[in-house]
C-alpha cells in the first residue's frame, strides 16, 4: 500500500526505525537478562550504582527511566537480595545514599557481559568507524532533542 501526500514513510522515518530498533534492543537485553534473574530496569540500576555510587532513589528511577515508587520497590527487594546497601538514615536531607555490595558487583559483571554481547551483535553490520559514527549522530540527536525542548 503506498502513502500519497504528507504523512510519515515508516520504511525512512527515523524516528519510527529508532523506535523498531529499540524495541529489538530491548527484547534481545530481555532474553539475556531474564536467565539471569534480571530484568532491565534491575539491570540499569545496578549499572548506574557501579558508574555512580551513593545514588538516590530519585536519581536512580530517573536514569532507569521509571518511576520513583517502581524503583523504591526494586531497591527492597535488591536490598533483600543482598545486592545493595542503602543507608539507614540521611546524611544530608532526607536522601539516603544506595551502593553495591559485592554480590550486587558479581550480578552485574555477568550481566554486563551478556548485555556487551547483544550490544556488539546490534553493531555487528559496521566497521569501526560506522559504529563510532553511529554512537557519535546518537548522542548528537539527543542533545539535539532535548536542547530545543519548549
Amino acid at each position: 500500500m503506498s502513502q500519497d501526500g504528507p504523512g510519515i514513510h515508516l520504511e525512512t522515518s527515523v524516528g519510527y526505525l529508532l523506535k523498531e530498533a529499540s524495541s529489538a534492543l530491548r527484547s534481545a537485553m530481555e532474553a539475556v537478562l531474564r536467565p539471569l534473574g534480571m530484568t532491565i530496569t534491575h539491570y540499569s540500576c545496578l549499572e548506574l550504582l557501579a558508574q555512580r555510587p551513593g545514588l538516590s532513589s530519585s536519581d536512580l528511577a530517573r536514569g532507569a527511566f521509571v518511576t520513583r515508587q517502581s524503583m523504591n520497590v526494586l531497591l527492597q527487594a535488591l536490598e533483600r537480595d543482598g545486592l545493595v546497601t542503602r543507608a539507614e538514615q540521611a546524611t544530608t536531607g532526607r536522601v539516603l545514599p544506595t551502593e553495591l555490595t559485592d554480590a550486587g558487583r558479581r550480578q552485574l559483571a555477568t550481566a554486563s557481559a551478556a548485555v556487551r554481547g547483544v550490544e556488539d551483535r546490534m553493531k555487528s553490520g559496521m566497521d569501526e568507524t560506522e559504529q563510532a559514527a553511529f554512537a557519535d549522530l546518537l548522542a548528537r540527536s539527543i542533545t539535539s532533542l532535548r536542547d530545543a525542548r519548549p
